[in-house]
């Protein structure tokens, strides 16, 4: 029986396939719109590429047990998880069309108890899969996948940043441990690691370390010598490390006042790698767009969406707080001044303010990089 009412006679087939990634095992559903229900099948192999092996062989045994033509449309899409985007590439490889979905705007039921399974979830992504096909758009967001070198780009400001609060772990947890004993030495000194082997860190009253806090103190400050080595090793490579297209576009962020060369680099690879149509979809990348909810006399303001990345979303505030003190003649820093005129002391107003500049930044910043557009009253570092 015919189920896909967008399906004709003359209408090209389109065999569609969800994947239903766990660890262990992926559920694949494959529906050609011909059938009541799609096929679900499991594949388990312990390898990566044997696992995605038997996924094009399903593909192949379907298309001759339901006698679609040798050049049928295949389609297949999975949702965006740890997997990342390597089975996008490697099914792009193949020659098979394949999308990467947004988890969240699937849609579910609202009952308070409903199934959840594996196969479950495969059927309905597929399902959604063929409606967003017929251009029902609001089944499913396909999610912008990064080029290979774009993706590896990222993890040069990913691993300073963990270094980084490794770093800052390390002598937390140090200082804490000194202080239970009443000893306030200060750790962020070079020379700490040598007096605590020399063992001339003492407790308040002049008595030497216990032997188990001073081993253990040791041992954090070889990982803190690790960690501090392999961040300023990063830091002389990370420069040549990134891409010249990303550098240049980094090096243009940075020629604004307050804006540094590693908040450049983090803005471009995180953030501006991307192609962007118009601002609203800047906006919306860095989840620093409202969220109202208007039903019937209910209104309220649910605040800011706090989709894509998070990183950059912190950034972008922390860069919005500096900008309104270093380019105070900017239209940016006036209309904050303006919006929280009179609110004296309310932080919270200057709290819900800063939100939108840091939106308006993000857009300001972006068409500065498309279309070489200052923000208005911005100024430029000298050289």
């Amino acid at each position: 029986m015919r189920t896909d009412q967008a399906y004709t006679g003359t209408e090209q087939p389109v065999l569609a396939v969800s994947l239903e990634l766990a660890a262990a095992k992926w559920k694949v559903a494959l529906h050609d719109g011909r059938r009541d229900q799609p096929a679900v099948h499991t594949v388990a192999q312990p390898l990566a590429a044997a696992r995605l092996q038997a996924v094009h062989d399903l593909i192949e045994a379907h298309k001759q047990k339901w006698s679609l033509p040798g050049d049928v449309r295949i389609v297949v899409s999975y949702e965006a998880g740890q997997d990342a985007f390597w089975i996008y590439r490697a099914l792009q490889g193949r020659h098979i069309e394949c999308y990467v979905v947004d988890p969240a705007s699937i849609p579910v039921e609202r009952h308070k108890r409903r199934a959840k399974t594996d196969r479950l979830d495969a059927i309905k992504l597929v399902i959604n899969l063929r409606a967003w096909l017929r251009g029902e758009r609001d089944r499913m967001r396909v999610v912008h996948v990064p080029s290979a070198q774009d993706e590896a780009s990222r993890q040069l400001m990913r691993d300073r940043g963990e270094l980084q609060k490794e770093v800052l772990q390390h002598r937390d947890r140090m200082r804490k441990l000194l202080v239970t004993l009443g000893c306030w030495d200060e750790v962020d000194h070079k020379a700490f690691a040598g007096r605590l082997a020399r063992d001339e860190v003492q407790c308040h009253d002049g008595a030497p370390l216990p032997p188990e806090l001073r081993e253990r103190l040791l041992r954090e400050c070889e990982r803190l010598a690790l960690a501090q080595q392999q961040l300023a090793v990063l830091e002389k490579t990370r420069q040549a490390s990134v891409p010249a297209a990303a550098r240049k576009r980094s090096d243009d962020l940075a020629r604004l006042k307050r804006i540094g060369e590693v908040g450049a680099s983090r803005l471009v690879l995180e953030l501006f790698w991307r192609e962007f149509h118009n601002r609203r979809q800047v906006g919306a990348c860095v989840g620093l767009v409202p969220q109202p909810y208007d039903s019937g006399e209910s209104q309220t303001d649910q605040g800011i969406s706090k989709q894509g990345n998070r990183r950059v979303r912190a950034l972008l505030v922390e860069l919005a707080w500096s900008w309104l003190r270093y380019q105070p003649d900017s239209a940016l820093t006036q209309w904050f001044n303006q919006r929280t005129q009179g609110t004296g002391p309310n932080r919270r107003a200057r709290r819900i303010a800063i939100v939108a500049v840091a939106r308006r930044l993000a857009i300001a910043l972006w068409r500065y990089l498309k279309d070489g557009v200052i923000p208005q009253g911005a100024q430029l570092k000298s050289t």
